[in-house]
């Protein structure tokens, strides 16, 4: 049987998802599960980098003013510029280099 992580990694080798398809594509619900996915994107991104693949990440996007934040493994709750929740969320995917 293999862990959360790995399940992780296996999705994100074939497609990108975001922390919230992830949760649903894990059967996963409940009160901060979202960070719960971040915390092992986090572990994965490490331990890829001794198997010779990288954690790529879209960032996320501000949905009303189109600001694009930087690439990092964590969830913005509000755009800087315009003040907007309405925030896409970042997608990963994992790419053999």
């Amino acid at each position: 049987m293999m862990t959360r992580r790995q399940r992780i990694i296996k999705l994100l080798e074939e497609r990108d998802y975001s922390p919230s398809e992830l949760a649903l594509a894990l059967d996963m619900r409940g009160k901060g599960i979202k960070k719960v996915i971040l915390e092992d994107l986090k572990a994965i991104s490490k331990t890829l980098k001794h198997e010779g693949k990288v954690l790529l990440i879209k960032p996320a996007e501000c949905r009303k003013c189109g600001f694009v934040f930087k690439p990092e493994i964590k969830l913005p709750s509000k755009c800087p510029r315009c003040h907007s929740s309405w925030i896409e969320e970042p997608r990963f995917k994992i790419e053999i280099r």
